[in-house]
Parts: structure tokens; sequence; C-alpha cells
């Protein structure tokens, strides 16, 4: 199968897009790179070092004869996109390419806008784009379950059967998203589905949990694919930012009582989904939703095994609990479906069997890298 990366150069673009080219799929990346640039505008850096996408893509060939085509340029360039996608011709297309970060969407009203614009503007384009072109594609797009909130009910896998007044019917799960990135990420999903309605488009939307870990098969094989660890107050994840502070002896920061619960997933289990959507792909006119995530864990959960890991490896692990800079619900009922990837084969690895190798290793081997004042958070949702 012909697969387009769209963000190739991102985490989980870059280890998907090496993932399918190992398993044999024609895998072509497109990016803009500007997930480079936002990190030289905050001044932050990935804790691990990466290499330039070119580099990336060439080492690759050389050390496993397959090739990887390379298209840098914007998807909300209408003109670019579509030349793109008639040199490459996918049968499928994986797209990553948003600006992914919650807080970078709430520093201001530029940022709230540039993230908007890109996600929403560059998704449209796309669904064109396969309008005109490649109305048999399958897109498998990644969302996110901040989509969906915190309701007081079981979040069910993208729509929920809801009787009222006598009559039934199954409607797409109502969203409470809780930043300007998650809204941007809701409306991705209503143009998806409306595409998929009105023009027979077929998509699967994968609302993704908190992906941790920096090691698959293929970025292990050489430091030169190693992927990203952000652990910055922007970019960076809760449990990323515990492992670099269980690394460096800082207490780990908890915001607020540290009961909010999210999904969370290893990166090869992100990898692993994807494929899986790509060789069960949705049907014409179908839009079709799978929450992906394996294990359910609080703040407070993370922080207790990081320092329970850091403990096992001599580290001085303290908790320390600080004021939220988020405005979200702390004490919340949290339980969401994940049945549908599990019955299409995923096989889940499990953070208690990851921590160590996957993300605390790495914290103490780079550790000379770590910038302390980037670890506190910077961005408050209520300026």
């Amino acid at each position: 199968m012909k697969v387009l990366v769209i963000g190739g150069d991102g985490y989980c673009g870059w280890a998907t897009a090496l993932h399918l080219s190992n398993r044999g799929y024609e895998v072509g990346i497109l990016d803009n790179l500007v997930r480079r640039h936002w990190d030289a505008q905050l001044g932050v850096d990935t804790l691990t070092p990466i290499a330039s996408i070119h580099h990336r893509v060439q080492h690759w060939q050389n050390l496993t004869g397959k090739k990887i085509e390379l298209f840098v340029g914007d998807i909300t360039d209408y003109d670019f996109l579509s030349k793109a996608l008639r040199q490459f011709a996918p049968e499928a297309i994986v797209h990553f390419g948003e600006q992914r970060s919650a807080p970078y969407s709430m520093i201001d009203r530029e940022h709230a806008v540039l993230t908007q614009v890109n996600n929403v503007v560059g998704t449209l384009n796309i669904l064109y784009a396969m309008k005109e072109d490649f109305p048999d594609c399958h897109l498998v797009k990644l969302g996110t379950m901040g989509e969906y909130g915190t309701p007081n009910i079981d979040i069910e896998e993208g729509y929920i059967t809801i009787e009222h007044n006598g009559r039934k019917d199954t409607l797409p799960y109502p969203k409470q998203p809780g930043s300007f990135y998650h809204l941007s990420k809701v409306h991705d999903s209503h143009n998806i589905h409306f595409a998929c309605r009105i023009w027979g488009l077929r998509a699967t939307d994968l609302n993704q949990g908190v992906v941790y870990g920096v090691l698959t098969e293929e970025t292990g094989m050489d430091e030169l694919l190693i992927n990203r660890l952000d652990y910055d107050g922007v970019f960076g994840t809760a449990l990323n930012r515990f492992c670099i502070q269980a690394a460096i002896g800082h207490p780990l920061t908890v915001y607020g009582k540290g009961s909010q619960t999210r999904g969370f997933l290893d990166i090869r289990d992100t990898v692993r989904c994807i494929e899986i959507s790509l060789n069960n792909p949705a049907s014409a006119g179908e839009f079709r939703v799978f929450n992906q995530f394996t294990e359910q864990f609080s703040i407070l959960d993370l922080a207790l095994m990081v320092k329970k890991a850091g403990s096992a490896l001599g580290l001085n692990v303290e908790v320390q609990n600080l004021a939220n800079p988020r405005v979200e619900l702390e004490e919340h009922y949290f339980n969401a479906k994940n049945t549908k990837l599990i019955d299409l084969g995923l096989q889940p690895h499990y953070l208690s069997e990851s921590l160590l190798d996957s993300l605390l290793n790495f914290s103490v081997k780079y550790k000379q890298r770590i910038d302390e004042q980037q670890i506190l958070p910077k961005v408050t949702w209520r300026k």
C-alpha cells in the first residue's frame, strides 16, 4: 500500500513512517518542518538529539535499503498539497500534520488562531484534495481523547445511542474540549464526518490518548533515527516531565490535586494502531472512530509510578503539588471505552513494563541536555 504520512517529521509521524516502511509499505512523508521552528521560537528543545528530516530519511535508506519519499511544504497551501498528492498518488493518508499542544494554543490570541487555521484549514484542504483526485483514498486522522472532555458518563467510541421523548438515534458523542487546540480537533472531526457523508469519502478518526516512549523497533536501530522526547511546559507531557525531573533530582510537579485522569498508550502501540487501521479500512462514506489508548491513569498515579521506578534506579524522587495553570476538573468520573482496536488485533504494551527502558533511562542518559528553566508551566488558561 502507498501511504503518505503528513507530519512525518513529528513524534508520532516519524515513528509511524519508519514502522510502515519497515513492513513493506511504500511510504512518503509530507511536512512543513514548522514543529522545529516553534521549538526555536520558544527557546526549547527535545531531550533527545534529533537529526534533520533529510538526514533521517537518507540514513533510513542507507540502513535498510528502503526509500521514503519526502515532500517539504505546508498543507494549508492547497496548490502544494494537491501537486504532492498527485505526484505520490497515495492509497491511504495518515494525517498527523497539526499543531498538537493545548498550552501552545492557549498562549494568546495569535497562537489560538495559528492553531485553528493550521489544523482546520489543513484538514479541509486534504478533504478537498481527496474529493477531487483520490476519492477512494482512506484517511486515517489523528484525533484526541481530549475532544470528549470529562463527562459524568462513560465515553463511547465516537457515537452514543440516545433515547429522547420516545425516539432513539445513534449520534456523535458530545464534545467538551478543554483548549483551543482540542476545539480544533473537534472541528476536524465534524468536517471529516460531513465530507464522508456528502462525498462518500472513507475515514478513520483515532481519538488518541497521551503517548509515551522513545523506542520503537525502528527508532531504536540507530541513534540517528531516535525520536523526540519533549518535556517543556508547552509541548511536553506530564509523564515526560516527571521522568526528566526524577533524573535531575527536581520534585515531580503535579498540577493541582493530581486526580485528573486520562488515557495513555506506548508509542509502539500508536504505530501498530495506524497499521491496523490501514489494513482494515473504513468503507466508502463511513466515518468511524476508534478510541486509541490502552490504560487510564491519574496524574498522581503517574507521579507515584515514576517515584517508585526512580527509587529503583537509586534516584531521590519527591512529589510536589503546584497550582493548576489549566481550567479543568481535577476530580471527575472517567471511564472511556477502547475495544475496537483490541478486537482488530492490538496487543498492548503497558507502562509498568516500559517506564524504565523507554523513558527513565533516556532521561538519565541525556540529562545533560535538560534545561531546568523549561520545567515549570509558563502558560495559564486564566489570562
